[in-house]
């Protein structure tokens, strides 16, 4: 049938014009759960400056520069609170478009706290969910 040949070209094109990174899917959870200042956790919880460059590993994370400031929004709490989420301030208005993204603790330092994490919330799919 001519029918089958017209089939098979749409399904190639439509497979064609997907993206190849990691956009628009799922990746790993990094935790179950995660400490916040509120259950939205849509309150700073304390601004951080970047000791050394990060370059993310994939698009749960965000890339950091050294000497940068990061507000913190989450703690995530299952793995002895080693990535935080957050972030970055840039020093130009506008530079950088703000994106919350996941970083290692160890590449920051505490520089002004703001509301304690007391909040535990569960994380969701969309904690990591790559746009």
């Amino acid at each position: 049938s001519t029918d089958m040949p017209c089939k098979l070209w749409l399904v190639l094109s439509v497979w064609l014009l997907l993206p190849t990174s990691e956009a628009g899917r799922q990746m790993p959870k990094l935790s179950d759960k995660k400490l916040c200042a509120d259950s939205e956790c849509s309150n700073p919880i304390l601004i951080a400056r970047a000791l050394q460059d990060y370059y993310p590993g994939d698009c749960r994370f965000i890339p950091i520069r050294q000497g940068q400031l990061i507000y913190v929004y989450a703690m995530l709490k299952d793995r002895g609170n080693l990535f935080w989420a957050g972030s970055v301030q840039d020093s130009y208005y506008g530079q950088q478009e703000a994106r919350i993204g996941h970083f290692p603790s160890s590449v920051v330092e505490e520089t002004h706290p703001l509301m304690p994490a007391s909040t535990e919330v569960k994380t969701t799919k969309w904690d990591f969910y790559c746009y």
